[in-house]
């Protein structure tokens, strides 16, 4: 017995570190093309509802397509509104979990595992990270073959099933199913093993039912977790998803014995009747809120007030029709230029602030806007690459010409604030502290280097000599103390007055803030390059 439970228990945190993975691995291959995924989900509510089912099928976690979703309102790269579809699809994507069960999925599941392996380990480096997935993915369904071999034994207990068989409380099992989901964040963990119980004959749908029903309950806490350090859309966001669930809760619940006699009606077996169970619990989710998404956004931006800052990925100022207008369409590139810098500053700001306060929730938002930067630059450069085609007077080709070597500044100061965000992260996660004249020095450099970046967003909107001086100065200003404090940092160590493990966080952040500034110096000379 004692066998059969530890059997059970490593199966299902086999299963839970394979959904953690997978949906960690998954998303990194997600990232890389996430902005037509993005541009897809944001045009209406059903491209939102099929992008979140596909997600949520590839993740094989409706929590992390959930956070996915959060994590973009909450950076402004798409609207609450916008997000509301892509919840409701997480919803009906979860399902495919609990069937591939039922299908017995699980006996396939070491042949994913020795695939999957295999790729990861041996093969080329453009497989590795698809063998990492399938390897995770097989992982999944073999915690859950442990767990079918562990609970096999139990239909020789008649105890044991009349324990599942004896009617109860639906109530009862809709908190059980609700703190069990909350506590492992995933839905898929108690209604799988609902499954494998019914397949055993250990379980009924009369007391699966509900506990299918809290567990659809329990599986908002992860969003709601997040939403708490959101922003406002954020919140909006996570509160959704928890009134979409407690709606059909409710209605379920309410209709209970007509809800058991559906099933019924569809199938003999216990296990796909918990199946579909989970699948019509979802569907008549988005059938409940599908239609009203809009009314429904406003009541909710009603409920939790607040502004909300949409980040638009694409550009906004770019216009194909004005490429014939060489003048007009490098005026347009500025504008976009102008805004691409905004951008970067704030990520600069952000990841300043993150190093003297971790917070994984502004984290991903500089990540996100990372992903907005990187597309401007290179639609900026497409767009320059079709003017160069034109028939251009020599102060536009200079002009097109600093245009292009601008767009690159800007985005590599952005990728320079990325770094800095990791050194955060590196800082928060080994506890490395920074001395007091250290911080002193860091804070110095630093409003050195926002002010060359203020004053280069000002040069891109509007040419200003004194703002180009000033970066000058500045920049020999920065140089100086960075060398300074490298050695100051280094007589502290000599001394035992700084930790061995700050140095490379301190030194690093030093040279990412002195990279930001020499981006500064090259958009001061382009646009004095430039003639007004």
């Amino acid at each position: 017995m004692l066998t059969d439970i530890l059997t059970l228990c490593v199966g299902l945190v086999l299963f839970l570190f394979g959904m953690m993975k997978l949906s960690e691995s998954v998303q990194e291959l997600f990232t890389s093309r996430i902005r037509s995924y993005i541009r897809f989900a944001v045009e209406r509510p059903l491209h939102g509802l099929l992008t979140g089912m596909i997600a949520t099928a590839l993740f094989q976690s409706s929590s992390a397509t959930t956070l996915l979703a959060i994590g973009m309102v909450n950076a402004g790269l798409i609207s609450f509104y916008s997000s509301l579809g892509t919840i409701l699809g997480a919803d009906i994507g979860t399902t495919l979990t609990v069937q591939l069960v039922v299908w017995k999925f699980t006996a396939l599941s070491p042949a994913f595992v020795v695939l999957g392996g295999g790729l990861w380990v041996f093969g080329k480096e453009t497989w590795k990270s698809v063998g990492e997935s399938i390897f995770h993915f097989g992982m999944i369904f073999f915690g859950l073959s442990l767990a079918t071999t562990a609970t096999a034994p139990l239909q020789n207990h008649p105890s044991f099933i009349h324990l599942f068989q004896e009617s109860k409380n639906p109530l009862l099992g809709v908190l059980v199913g609700a703190a069990f989901t909350g506590l492992v964040h995933a839905s898929a963990i108690p209604i799988s093993m609902l499954v494998i119980l019914a397949q055993q004959g250990a379980m009924n749908i009369e007391n699966a039912l509900p506990i299918v029903i809290g567990a659809n309950i329990g599986t908002t806490v992860t969003a709601l977790m997040a939403g708490s350090l959101a922003g406002v859309s954020g919140r909006r966001s996570a509160v959704s998803h928890l009134i979409f669930k407690l709606t059909a809760a409710v209605l379920s619940l309410g209709a209970l014995p007509v809800f058991i006699g559906i099933l019924k009606d569809l199938s003999a077996e216990t296990a796909q009747q918990i199946a579909l169970g989970h699948l019509i619990f979802n569907i008549l989710l988005v059938v409940c809120f599908m239609f009203i998404l809009k009314p429904f956004s406003r009541l909710m931006e009603k409920m939790i007030p607040g502004e909300e800052e949409t980040l638009p990925l694409w550009p906004q100022h770019l216009d194909d029709a004005c490429l014939n207008n060489p003048g007009e369409a490098l005026r347009l590139v500025k504008k976009e230029l102008a805004r691409e810098a905004f951008l970067a500053n704030r990520m600069l700001t952000e990841s300043m602030a993150l190093f003297d306060r971790y917070e994984p929730i502004r984290q991903k938002n500089i990540l996100y806007m990372e992903l907005v930067v990187d597309n401007i630059r290179r639609e900026v450069v497409e767009y320059l690459s079709k003017l160069s085609s034109k028939d251009l007077s020599p102060q536009m080709s200079r002009r097109l010409f600093n245009y292009t070597a601008m767009v690159d500044d800007i985005e590599r100061i952005a990728d320079h604030a990325v770094n800095i965000v990791e050194i955060a992260r590196n800082r928060h996660k080994r506890n490395i502290p920074v001395t007091v004249e250290g911080s002193v020095e860091l804070l110095h450099i630093r409003q050195l280097v926002e002010a060359n970046m203020t004053d280069a967003m000002e040069l891109i909107s509007r040419r200003n000599e004194e703002c180009i001086r000033d970066i000058t100065c500045r920049e020999a200003q920065i140089d100086v103390e960075v060398k300074e404090a490298r050695d100051r940092h280094l007589m502290r160590f000599h001394h035992h007055l700084a930790a061995a493990e700050s140095g490379p966080i301190f030194v690093e952040l030093l040279i990412q803030l002195e990279r930001i500034s020499d981006h500064c110096q090259n958009i001061a000379e382009s646009i004095c390059e430039l003639e007004d």
